[in-house]
């Protein structure tokens, strides 16, 4: 079938209004096309109090909340958008464990002690998101297993000793590949070797917010939608304003990550938004089974990565690519089929349904950042590509501070922050000049 043919329109520049902040539409993705069916949230009106006020319906947000209205918590969720609208909505769908820059990098920068703390939590965030699902019967597409894919003889060292570091933190369910069994796995003879991690896998993002959103409903818990937040009032009791109303609270955790705005300028100097894309082909039937017959999730070892997995209805979802700055690329397809083909040569001649993009954060030192700006008032930020496990995790981290368990909140909070050289201006250029170094190290493989 010819790619020219009835290409959805999302794979170029999206409408005006569609998938903004405030917008009564996500994002035109294929998770919004297959999404869950969702109750009416209605805009906040008036004075509301709770013990907690989260902001942001993403995954940091939602894990809070589920997390405190499971512990008894009367908790109201603000979302500027629609739940799941963001990143949490967009993603690539794939559990993977761990951080951005990984255990070994924690300890050469912050020491033993930070790393046993953080090595600790490594590997909870998707044990987490797999209690949710089967607690509360998300129907979110869940298929275990997801691979490391090496390109080079550098990278296949490198799953070497990745391997051996997640076995020394206790997570063993990890398998080596050589070529020919990654070649089996994965329909191509691009990768030298790959990394099986069977404890992993991959999900349809945007289901899994909305199942847990309704979780959360279940327990009582309010979300109020396109309910942009405009200020916080610092107090004993917090009071968090809207256009409409206003909410207050004893708690108030900040969960907006790439959408902050200039809500809170503090946190929006320490990190960067930065845009990726994702295609959907049409649906594959069989061919399925001449890329990824096992059905697991990929990502390659590269700096600027490639990552792909099957839907639940067979179609090949891809994404790579980031724009710094966070700007909407005009043909997403353009940027990633491309990327799709070197893999994968013998789809050529299969459509594109779907083309999105959205924003993740990054932080100057790739880590999360997590704290207070005011003894009530807590947030967490920038989980530089690792969003989906981490949320999850940082959830019920935030849960515990709040109920007076400080811990492991302190082990993440005591990582120093810093702000991107040269402030706004120049944080884009800055990066983008650092990725193009480290992008061409992957294609020389030094």
């Amino acid at each position: 079938m010819s790619t020219q043919a009835t290409s959805f329109t999302a794979s170029r520049a999206a409408p005006a209004g569609l998938g903004q902040p405030g917008s009564t539409t996500h994002a035109p993705s294929y998770y919004a096309a297959t999404g869950l069916s969702q109750p009416d949230r209605p805009v906040l009106q008036g004075t509301t109090q709770a013990d907690v006020c989260i902001i942001g319906a993403g995954y940091t947000g939602l894990s809070s909340a589920l997390h405190l209205a499971e512990q008894g918590y009367k908790v109201v969720v603000l979302e500027a958008a629609r739940v799941g609208w963001g990143a949490s909505g967009r993603n690539g769908g794939q559990l993977v464990h761990s951080y951005s820059r990984d255990i070994d990098v924690i300890e050469a920068r912050y020491g033993k002690a930070a790393a046993d703390a953080l090595g600790s939590m490594a590997f909870e965030g998707a044990r987490i998101i797999k209690e949710r699902i089967a607690r509360y019967q998300i129907d979110c597409h869940f298929r275990p297993g997801g691979m490391f894919t090496a390109l080079s003889d550098k990278q296949v060292r490198q799953l070497e000793h990745h391997k051996a570091l997640w076995e020394r933190y206790g997570h063993t369910e990890l398998d080596m590949l050589d070529a020919r069994a990654t070649e089996q796995a994965v329909g191509t003879r691009r990768y030298k070797a790959a990394l099986l991690d069977h404890s992993t896998g991959h999900v349809h993002p945007l289901r899994l917010a909305q199942g847990e959103a309704a979780a959360f409903e279940s327990l009582g818990g309010v979300i109020h939608e396109l309910s942009a937040v405009t200020r916080i009032e610092r107090g004993e009791c917090a009071t968090v304003h809207t256009a409409h109303g206003r909410v207050q609270a004893r708690f108030v955790i900040v969960a907006c990550n790439a959408y902050i705005g200039d809500l809170e300028p503090q946190l929006a100097a320490r990190s960067m938004p930065c845009g990726t894309q994702v295609i959907a082909t049409e649906p594959l039937g069989d061919r399925f089974k001449e890329i990824l017959p096992t059905e697991y999730c990929v990502e390659d070892c590269n700096f600027l990565l490639d990552y792909f997995r099957l839907s639940a209805d067979r179609r090949l979802v891809y994404g790579g690519g980031v724009i710094y700055g966070a700007r909407d690329p005009a043909h997403i397809e353009s940027i990633i089929r491309p990327k799709m083909l070197k893999t994968f040569p013998q789809l050529k001649d299969v459509r594109v349904d779907y083309g999105w993009t959205g924003n993740f954060l990054l932080t100057l030192t790739r880590l999360p950042e997590v704290g207070r700006l005011a003894p009530n008032i807590y947030y967490s930020q920038g989980c530089s590509g690792h969003g989906v496990t981490f949320t999850h995790l940082i959830g019920r981290v935030l849960s515990e501070v709040i109920r007076g368990q400080a811990e492991r909140f302190d082990a993440f909070a005591s990582l120093p922050h810093y702000p991107f050289p040269g402030g706004r201006l120049f944080r884009v250029p800055f990066t983008a000049l650092g990725a193009a170094y480290y992008d061409l190290r992957d294609k020389l493989g030094i």
